[in-house]
């Protein structure tokens, strides 16, 4: 299964181990995102040490350890810059507009949990729960 991961998951699988980790891990999906995602780990770098409880250095190594395990593509916007304004059409957030076009550019899902993204219809959008529904019945 191919999908575009919002870096909300993936902060949640770093900040402690959880089913969204082993998701993650697991072989079974193949996860893409833009390389916008290494900004937004930047940006949000505070927030999420407080919440591991760890100092920066531990967790960007534990960042750039899961990106690699996890085997996630990372993109640039050359690749998905077609798709832009498209995705700016229907993204219910700007912030969210380089997952969309990815994933239009990709052909494929985007996993987050944020509900406000399943206010459009253009690309399916799948939660955890729904994906870990999704996989055990395949």
């Amino acid at each position: 299964m191919k999908l575009v991961i919002d870096a909300n998951i993936l902060f949640s699988a770093l900040i402690k181990d959880s089913t969204t980790r082993r998701l993650i891990l697991n072989d079974f999906i193949v996860l893409y995102s833009p390389d916008f995602l290494i900004r937004e780990f930047l940006e949000h770098i505070g927030e999420l040490q407080d919440k591991a409880k760890v100092d920066r250095i531990l967790l960007k190594e534990k960042f750039i350890e899961l990106l690699r395990l996890a085997n996630i593509k990372l993109f640039s916007k050359d690749y998905f810059n077609d798709s832009i304004k498209k995705a700016l059409k229907f993204s219910p957030d700007v912030g969210d507009v380089p997952y969309f076009a990815l994933a239009l550019k990709l052909n494929c899902p985007i996993w987050s949990n944020d509900k406000d993204l399943k206010k459009q219809n253009v690309v399916k959008i799948y939660s955890t729960e729904e994906l870990i529904y999704d996989i055990e019945f395949q």
